[in-house]
């Protein structure tokens, strides 16, 4: 097969990769807001980025031509996703697919003004995480690729080529590549909004900064820095354990603990309530003290 032919034919199974995921691919509006662009999952439910929804009570979802009233059952800050249910028929579902690789082919998918679809092909470029992504909280991992994304169409997939959601675009960008979140993370944010209103985030109460660790202020540890506590906030679960400040927060439940992202990565839904053990260094002195990790 010549060069020609080989483009011709991959050109062709992306348009068709497009036109199946079409369906899945979906218009929202809202009252206060520019329409935005939503991911159909199973159950009748949408993502969207929670930017475009901003709160308002006033929704609907346009999909194949029929436009439905839709309920906001939540939203996510660590991630920036929102979750809807329309009230009415059902449409295509889109599923998520395994973790996406450096140098995959992906395509990201977007509705416009209009709600004509738009589509962009390229590369994952990273792979990478933690993120901070505001006051105390992260995003375990995210992905950057080299396409472009609609300006509407944060919320939208990306798929890969099997036609599967690697991730959802976030509307942001890291030196000039569009952010995603991965589909894992995605659809575990849906399932968590649509029985609890919200995501579980762990919480201690402390502000931090990193430091470096003076050898001989590292009682036996190979680490080289920790996080040095300048507040505690009052009836917290930091205080409650006995944290003070001027402690050096260097491990949590056994984790080495270097830097706020580290810290926050292993401050996960499934820890909130649950007892675990923060490491300090209190002058030179190691302590281990026992706190029950709060919600954010």
């Amino acid at each position: 097969m010549d060069g020609g032919k080989v483009l011709g034919e991959l050109s062709r199974q992306l348009a068709d990769l497009v036109a199946a995921a079409a369906g899945g691919v979906v218009q929202v509006r809202s009252r206060h807001a520019p329409p935005a662009t939503g991911t159909s999952i199973e159950g009748g439910r949408v993502i969207v980025a929670a930017h475009a929804v901003d709160g308002d009570r006033d929704l609907s979802v346009r999909a194949n031509g029929t436009r439905m009233a839709a309920q906001l059952l939540g939203f996510d800050p660590a991630t920036g996703l929102a979750v809807l249910r329309a009230e009415g028929p059902t449409w295509a579902a889109l599923s998520g697919g395994p973790p996406a690789r450096v140098g995959e082919i992906v395509t990201a998918l977007g509705r416009t003004w209009s709600g004509a679809l738009a589509a962009s092909t390229g590369l994952v470029s990273v792979v990478g995480g933690p993120l901070r992504t505001g006051r105390g909280t992260s995003v375990e991992e995210v992905l950057r690729a080299d396409v472009r994304v609609h300006p509407l169409g944060a919320g939208g997939p990306l798929l890969d080529t099997g036609g599967r959601v690697a991730g959802i675009a976030t509307g942001g960008a890291i030196r000039g590549m569009p952010l995603f979140i991965p589909s894992a993370i995605a659809w575990n944010v849906a399932e968590a909004i649509t029985a609890h209103g919200t995501l579980k985030r762990g919480y201690l109460g402390i502000s931090a900064q990193p430091v470096r660790i003076p050898p001989a202020q590292r009682a036996g540890r190979e680490q080289d820095a920790g996080l040095l506590v300048v507040g505690v906030a009052p009836q917290s679960p930091a205080e409650a354990a006995g944290v003070l400040v001027g402690d050096l927060v260097v491990g949590f439940d056994a984790t080495p603990v270097g830097d706020h992202d580290a810290l926050l990565a292993l401050l996960t839904p499934d820890r909130v309530g649950k007892a675990s053990r923060v490491e300090v260094i209190r002058g030179a002195e190691p302590r281990v003290l026992d706190v029950t990790v709060g919600e954010h």
